[in-house]
């Protein structure tokens, strides 16, 4: 028998000052069975990072070829596809075919200065790729709760967030940005 993914509600308030980006989104999150409370957090603030009404979360874990948020315009096309965590270059490069624009975002700290360290020469080419390090991810989990409520002010790419939970602040790296 199959286990069933837990379900998060997030009701999340938006200001970046940086993008001008100013909204209210009351999202739904399934957690795989295999997935961490981090790992789920990591994809919240992936949908912080790049917020737009069009923004959903993808089947991610659930379906290798689906990624964990994208962005569709009106006729279906990709515009962003953003993975989370440490994929491989084959499907970065896959998914830099299929979309306008994708994004990496990286967590786990050491691995993931060393995932950048053996990928890094050859994504660096890719002009529709940015990959993002979120170094310090593990107090996400300290704010994680099954029906969160979370403000979320972005100003000088410094992300302040803030829930019943607790208050923490993330400072992501970005170290290949959209050229």
């Amino acid at each position: 028998m199959a286990l069933n993914s837990t379900i998060y509600k997030a009701d999340l308030n938006i200001a970046n000052m940086d993008t001008n980006y100013y909204a209210s989104h009351a999202l739904t999150l399934a957690r795989h069975p295999s997935e961490t409370e981090e790992r789920l957090m990591v994809r919240l603030v992936a949908f912080m990072l790049f917020a737009s009404d069009t923004l959903a979360f993808g089947k991610g874990l659930s379906d290798e070829d689906a990624p964990d948020l994208w962005q569709k315009d009106l006729t279906d096309a990709i515009e962003l596809w953003i993975e989370v965590g440490l994929p491989s270059e084959r499907d970065i490069k896959k998914a830099c075919g299929k979309s306008n624009q994708v994004a990496v975002v990286l967590y786990g700290g050491r691995v993931a200065d060393m995932w950048w360290t053996q990928n890094s020469k050859a994504l660096l080419k890719l002009k529709n790729l940015c990959v993002i390090n979120l170094a310090e991810t593990q107090m996400l989990t300290e704010i994680c709760t099954r029906n969160m409520q979370m403000s979320c002010n972005v100003q000088d790419e410094q992300f302040f967030i803030s829930s019943d939970a607790g208050n923490i602040e993330i400072s992501p790296a970005f170290l290949k940005p959209f050229s």
